[in-house]
This record gives structure tokens, C-alpha cells and sequence, in this order.
């Protein structure tokens, strides 16, 4: 019996196990992979963050770089590995949850590797849980190859011939540039062109230097602005669009909307030449496996700053948890410090009830 299991063992989870430790709590996280930060090493070969250095750090140990220095996915890998044995995480890893249950107040985690049982849990899963593809991507011919940018690792994995990129956000933007940078074919576009546009630094200074001067993440998602940040569209980071749309080998051909074998049908022309389609089309959530969990209109828990309305479950590591700077690596650990307070006020009500 534990007092936490905390689901995941990436950003969300580690800063959660930093704030039970300082909270003397029994507790154990449990991952699927195979190794720490093998979430981050999935990504594609050239996967940098947008935020440098120093806006990297986890609670209680800085980042093993020097300021301004854009990590790459290894480096970030690393960083998590060097955490877990700094602060002695209990880590255990590939097991697979199954299902959750609660009964007698008490959870019961069921996994591939057997039954766990936990007073309290914390759910750090994150965001990105089923890569989406459209349902008509089944329907193109199996000589195309096919990846979604969760698998995608580089140029040198795509078969010799022209190739497709589908996805307007960061991911198909960096990835169509790198595409099209490495192949003498021609490399199709199908996504918004119109998407506004931030360089990593600006006067001298890194992107979220002015983010955290002018308090862009530090708004409440229930304040106004906060609103009208997470409701509207969210810019392209530190990837010259323009520059890349104006290649010659990169044609723009709108949204994908058919295909059928060969035939890759879009807003502006039939394709039929098509030998590899990189699918930048995100993911859906997918919460199934939380008995009883209560869920909003886009699939994401039901919840108040993390704490969920089933007494002793918890949520961390969800875009928008709180702010904008709940999904990035430094901003995390705010969010683990409120649960961190919740739960230690919650464990005072207790006992003086008792």
C-alpha cells in the first residue's frame, strides 16, 4: 500500500516526485518505457525546445547547460536521468497501466506487471496519448509510406520521391523545413499558410525572457486574456515559414481531404505521385482506462488546478493545467508546488478531523 502512485515518468511526474519526497511520502512511479526519457527520444532526430536553458530547470536541480542554449531531445533525456538519481526517484519501469479503480476509498492500479494499491493518485500521463491520423489515411495505397510525426525520425527514413506534409503547427512546420531542405523532390504542404510567426529571440533577448517579463504565462486559463490566449491560434515558433513556403520544392496545396490509393485528393490539386505522407496532425486524449473519471467536451479530466473531483486523484502535466507555462518544462513546477500545498493542507483537515 502506498500513500501516492504517480502515472508517468517524464517532466510532469519527476516534479511530482520532488514534491512528495519533500513531503516524506510513501510513494512509487510507475511508466510504460523502457528508460527515463524515452518520451522525449521517440521525437524526431533534430527535436530542439524552443526555450533555452534557463527556462529548463526542474525544482532542485539547474539545467547542465549554458544560458541560452537551445537542448536538444538527448540533452533533455539526460536531464531527467541525472534527476531521477539526484533526488533517488522510485522509478519502475516498463509497466503498462491497465486500468484504474477505486473502491473503499483505496485505488487499485492494475498493469501488466501485476496489481498496485495507492491511497492517493496522481495521473502525469501528459497531453499526447493517440497520434491522429484522418480515417482516410487507411484508405491510401500500402506502397505509400506512411509515418505520424510521433514515429517520424528524419529525411533518410522517407522512400526516394516526392513526399507530403500534413499539419500547420510546430512539428510540421519544422519538419517540412527539414524535409525540404534534404530531398531534390518535391515536398507537398497541406495545412494553413496563414499562421502568425515568433523568432526565438528579439532584441537580444530569448522569446520567453519577454514571456516571463510581461507575465504571458503566467495567466490563469478562467482570466480573460487567458481565455483569448488558449481559445485563439497559437503562433509558430522560431521556424522561418515564410523562408520555407517560398522554396521551390515546397508547393502549398490546402487542407488533405480524400484519398483513395495512389490519389491523394486536396483543396487545390489531385496528387498521384506521392511517396511518403508525414502525418503533424496531433493526438487525442485518451483517459479510458480512469474508472469513473468525469470528462469535458475535448475528452481532457474534469478538474480544478490538477485536483480532480474523485477524492485523492490528480492531474498534472496537461496543456493549459492552470497557464500557458503549464505545458512547457520550467513552468511545470509551479503546478507541482500547488498540488504539493493542496495535498499537505488536505493531510492537515485530516488529521485535525481525527
Amino acid at each position: 500500500m502506498y500513500d501516492f502512485i504517480i502515472i508517468g515518468a517524464a517532466q510532469a511526474g519527476l516534479s511530482m516526485a520532488y514534491e512528495l519526497k519533500q513531503l516524506n511520502k510513501n510513494f512509487l512511479v510507475l511508466d510504460k518505457e523502457d528508460e527515463i526519457g524515452a518520451s522525449w527520444l521517440r521525437r524526431w532526430d533534430s527535436l530542439t525546445l524552443f526555450t533555452p536553458t534557463e527556462f529548463n530547470n526542474l525544482k532542485g536541480l539547474e539545467f547542465p547547460a549554458e544560458k541560452g542554449h537551445y537542448p536538444n531531445k538527448y540533452e533533455v533525456a539526460e536531464y531527467f536521468k541525472k534527476y531521477v538519481k539526484e533526488f533517488d526517484i522510485p522509478v519502475q519501469l516498463n509497466t503498462f497501466v491497465e486500468h484504474i479503480d477505486k473502491k473503499n476509498g483505496i485505488f487499485k492500479i492494475e498493469t501488466d506487471q501485476g496489481e498496485f494499491f495507492a491511497k492517493q493518485i496522481i495521473i502525469a500521463t501528459g497531453p499526447f496519448h493517440i497520434p491522429y491520423t484522418p480515417r482516410f489515411a487507411e484508405k491510401i495505397d500500402t506502397e505509400v509510406y506512411q509515418s505520424h510525426s510521433n514515429f517520424y525520425k528524419n529525411p533518410d527514413k522517407l522512400k526516394d520521391g516526392p513526399s507530403m506534409v500534413v499539419g500547420a503547427g510546430d512539428s510540421g512546420y519544422q519538419i517540412l523545413d527539414e524535409i525540404s531542405q534534404h530531398s531534390e523532390h518535391d515536398v507537398y504542404f497541406a495545412g494553413d499558410t496563414d499562421v502568425s510567426t515568433l523568432p526565438q529571440e528579439i532584441l537580444g533577448k530569448t522569446l520567453w525572457w519577454w514571456f516571463t517579463k510581461f507575465g504571458y504565462l503566467s495567466f490563469s486559463k478562467n482570466s480573460w486574456i487567458g481565455k483569448f490566449i488558449s481559445q485563439g491560434k497559437q503562433p509558430i515558433i522560431g521556424t522561418d515559414v515564410k523562408g520555407i513556403l517560398q522554396r521551390e520544392n515546397v508547393i502549398p496545396v490546402g487542407k488533405c481531404l480524400d484519398a483513395e490509393g495512389e490519389t491523394i485528393i486536396t483543396e487545390k490539386k489531385e496528387l498521384n505521385d506521392v511517396e511518403n505522407i508525414v502525418w503533424a496532425t496531433g493526438y487525442r486524449p485518451n483517459f479510458s482506462w480512469i474508472e469513473g473519471l468525469e470528462l469535458d467536451k475535448d475528452g481532457y479530466p474534469v478538474h480544478q488546478r490538477g485536483v480532480s473531483n474523485n477524492k485523492g486523484l490528480y492531474f498534472i502535466g496537461l496543456p493549459w493545467l492552470h497557464t500557458r507555462g503549464s505545458a512547457t518544462l520550467g513552468g511545470i513546477k509551479k503546478d507541482a508546488s500547488y498540488l504539493s500545498e493542496y495535498i499537505q493542507n488536505q493531510n492537515i483537515k485530516e488529521v485535525e478531523l481525527v
